[in-house]
């Protein structure tokens, strides 16, 4: 089987995650989600913490990033390294590790614009995930302990930030049906269903059997 890449950007509740871990796990490869901050952090020798600060954040600007290196004495150092190294340093260096990864071992990347960093790999299927948002409320719910009206706050609050990383970095519509080779409600087949239309699709394109 030759090295491929299956990306795959999700709203908050839809079950990307699970989808992404059921394909995984199919198809014996490794997921990559929080992992790359790690990665990125052993690759750099920067702290995972401030990767974690920058987690799929666009950057702030030039000014804001000045004006937190001017304030980095008062504020300690894990603040100073932050603004100094901006969000878009830290992009970079993430880029480069999903791309070093890509190039060595057949993966699953879950967010942080992965297809479009990976944008000029034939090998590459994108997909996107959303769900009804009665089922994403009631899977966030679950998973964070929340009442209803906090699930839907935090979805609104989760899927703009990821939409304004997304469209900063990748200067493409995060969710649009054109930005993707394959969109996908989860509602409609559930986590296992959906997993496995995606590797038939995946499957199709790729010339491959899975």
């Amino acid at each position: 089987m030759e090295k491929f890449v299956i990306n795959i950007g999700r709203q908050l509740g839809s079950g990307g995650r699970t989808v992404g871990e059921i394909i995984a796990r199919r198809l014996d490869i490794r997921l990559y989600d929080k992992e790359l901050i790690n990665l990125a952090a052993r690759e750099s020798g920067i702290c995972p913490e401030i990767f974690e600060k920058a987690d799929e954040k666009e950057s702030r600007g030039m000014l804001s990033t000045m004006i937190g290196y001017l304030r980095a004495p008062f504020a300690g150092d894990d603040a100073g390294m932050t603004n100094i190294l901006s969000n878009d340093a830290l992009f970079k260096i993430q880029s480069d590790v999903i791309r070093k990864v890509a190039a060595e071992e057949p993966a699953v990347f879950v967010g942080r614009c992965a297809d479009y960093i990976l944008r000029e790999n034939p090998r590459c299927v994108n997909v996107f995930i959303t769900a009804d948002d009665e089922d994403r409320c009631r899977r966030i719910c679950a998973r964070q302990g929340c009442t209803p009206a906090e699930a839907q706050d935090l979805m609104e609050r989760v899927d703009a930030r990821r939409a304004s990383y997304y469209n900063y970095y990748s200067s493409r519509t995060w969710g649009v049906a054109s930005t993707y080779h394959l969109c996908v409600n989860s509602s409609v087949l559930g986590d296992k269903g959906t997993a496995g239309f995606i590797l038939e699709f995946a499957a199709r394109k790729l010339h491959e059997k899975f």
